[in-house]
């Protein structure tokens, strides 16, 4: 399986050009910048209607508009918003969970993530993990920034791959043990459109 991994497109997602060819399309949150819906109908539009079998998308913390909007209605059977659940494509289960700052601030985030179920291939979630792809710098020097409970619950969970974005400055991939972590945020701190979508291939 080749996925085509993407997020904080910010609103710039029709700037992407030239896509490459994937069986399934991944965008890890993000993808408005000041979280109305106008945005997010903008993006869903063109998310819709690319020429991908199969397709797949989470909320990130700009994207305030999609909280408490679970199910969306009118997109295609073949596009698949994740929010704390999962979809099995070819075989493969991706599961996804939301990054709000309401669930931030009151501590649900961390019961998500103490949710993620164990028999998972692909986990897209919008943070990093702590130490992995994370690393910022907001004025006192370079650190990660990742979620420390998200990489503690993934010492146990062991998916193929995972994916997501949020650090913009800390875009990449690693490979640690057998497990693929992508930071696929296609723009860096300043909102410049700098990166190209991520491919991942799955065997």
């Amino acid at each position: 399986m080749k996925i085509l991994h993407l997020s904080d497109t910010h609103g710039q997602h029709k700037n992407l050009r030239s896509l490459p060819e994937a069986d399934v399309i991944v965008h890890s949150g993000d993808f408005t910048f000041a979280g109305s819906e106008e945005e997010a109908y903008d993006f869903m539009n063109w998310f819709c209607n690319l020429p991908y079998e199969h397709k797949v998308f989470i909320a990130g913390n700009h994207d305030m508009c999609m909280y408490g909007a679970d199910p969306i209605g009118g997109l295609s059977k073949n596009v698949h918003y994740l929010n704390s659940n999962s979809v099995v494509i070819d075989g493969m289960k991706f599961y996804g969970i939301p990054m709000f700052m309401e669930d931030c601030m009151d501590g649900k985030l961390d019961m998500l993530i103490r949710n993620i179920p164990d028999d998972i291939d692909v986990l897209v979630t919008h943070m990093p993990p702590k130490g992995i792809c994370d690393i910022a710098d907001y004025g006192k020097g370079p650190e990660h920034r990742g979620n420390a409970a998200l990489a503690e619950h993934l010492k146990v969970l062991h998916p193929t791959c995972h994916l997501f974005g949020h650090e913009h400055d800390a875009y990449g991939t690693a490979t640690i043990g057998n497990v693929i972590y992508s930071n696929a945020c296609v723009v860096d701190s300043r909102y410049n459109l700098i990166n190209n979508p991520t491919i991942i291939n799955l065997k």
